[in-house]
């Protein structure tokens, strides 16, 4: 659901006018992300994310690619479009209500259209839907996470990355362009009901982890070198094919520093989703992020929230209640899984899934794998469920010849 655990955020005022961009030198060496935790759940249950649900009804345009992040990399200074506000206004017409796809700790998403060469404001029948995340001034977020967001994303280019577009600072205003995800959150997916949601197949569940886990694993890796800090549902994003992208940059921290294993920060966070030591000590590892990842693994398997109150009190806290499940497997964790999966799921692999997710939420970060590891066990998974589901698609064999029996026509001794 999106509980927040922090303390606010005294952040200094935004600027009063001017599109100069946030100082690309804060990152990745100076420490700029602050605040309560983004994503929280928002009136429309988009969770404030740059995303919204097709039924079908209407066909969005795919955001064009091009192909230039497909391995990931890394840009020496942000390349972003810097749009005035009344650009923003066009784009989103007026931030009409109607607008509105959903609204989270930052302020609201609108949705909205764009050329998609010049990103000048466009009518919806020749332009590319858009996401125009507004800064709520009474919200407990501002500047740094605005910031954050710019410098962290609007360096970093990766499929399962969120592209950030452009940006807005001007009259005291703040804002942010993304591409839109027409297949919304994955917090929606789980556990939204209704004729829009239909039951993630588990082949649609073991994608979707696995691209969450590329995103992850190239944060994390030696050219990057950052700590996501906020890995939960409602910020993996879902386009059109329910390919995974992160979203959400304003907690991100950049270390730690060479020699160092952590970062000390502030606790702030998700309740459900942050790392026990990261909670006790404020002690931030790479790791903890594979924690974070844990834990979406094991909702990706149960269907279940990670912190639900409406649950009895010994189950209010999915990792702790389901630990000595996915611990042993068989029939316990069959009584674990997803009932909207309806069974239809390799029990095997299944099981193989549960036991990387138990890895992964394990007390000591030190024990924990790695998010390349995480990756490779996953699609490891991945391929033996396809390869088994190959061979049982295979036409049957042709039953052997009967032979005769010695026995037949005389009566057995």
């Amino acid at each position: 659901m999106g509980n927040c655990f922090g303390c606010r955020d005294e952040s200094p005022a935004p600027p009063a006018t001017g599109k100069s961009p946030p100082s690309s030198s804060s990152w990745p060496n100076k420490e700029i992300s602050a605040g309560s935790s983004s994503g929280t759940s928002g009136t429309s249950g988009s969770s404030g994310t740059m995303s919204g649900v097709s039924s079908g009804s209407e066909d969005y345009r795919r955001w064009p690619s091009t192909g230039a992040d497909v391995g990931g990399r890394v840009l020496d200074v942000p390349k972003l479009r810097v749009f005035t506000l009344a650009e923003l206004r066009a784009v989103t017409r007026g931030f009409k209500p109607e607008m509105v796809l959903g609204e989270g700790g930052f302020g609201r998403v609108y949705k909205g259209w764009a050329d998609e060469r010049s990103l000048n404001p466009a009518k919806s029948s020749a332009g590319v839907v858009v996401a125009v995340k507004k800064l709520n001034h009474e919200s407990v977020q501002g500047l740094q996470e605005w910031q954050s967001e710019v410098n962290f994303l609007g360096r970093l280019q990766h499929p399962n990355l969120v592209k950030l577009l452009g940006y807005c600072g001007e009259d005291r205003e703040l804002l942010l362009v993304y591409e839109f995800m027409p297949k919304g959150s994955l917090e929606n997916h789980l556990f939204r009901r209704g004729a829009a949601f239909e039951p993630l197949t588990w082949e649609t569940r073991l994608k979707i982890a696995i691209g969450a886990a590329r995103g992850l694993a190239f944060l994390h890796s030696p050219e990057t070198q950052i700590i996501y800090r906020d890995f939960k549902a409602s910020n993996i994003l879902l386009d059109a094919d329910f390919g995974p992208k992160l979203s959400d940059f304003g907690l991100a921290k950049s270390g730690p520093a060479a020699g160092r294993s952590h970062v000390t920060t502030r606790i702030i966070g998700t309740y459900g989703y942050a790392a026990p030591e990261y909670v006790a000590t404020g002690h931030l590892y790479v790791k903890s992020d594979v924690y974070g990842f844990g834990v979406v693994l094991l909702e990706l398997l149960t269907g279940l929230r990670a912190h639900d109150t409406n649950r009895p009190s010994n189950q209010v806290n999915l990792v702790e209640w389901a630990r000595p499940y996915i611990a042993s497997g068989g029939r316990k964790l069959t009584g674990l899984m997803d009932q909207r999966l309806g069974g239809q799921y390799p029990s095997k692999a299944a099981a193989n899934a549960a036991r990387l997710a138990y890895n992964c939420l394990c007390g000591d970060p030190k024990s924990r794998p790695s998010m390349d590891e995480v990756l490779a066990k996953l699609e490891e998974i991945e391929a033996r469920a396809s390869a088994r589901g190959s061979q049982d698609a295979l036409p049957p064999r042709p039953a052997p010849a009967a032979r005769r029996s010695p026995y037949r026509g005389s009566s057995r001794p």
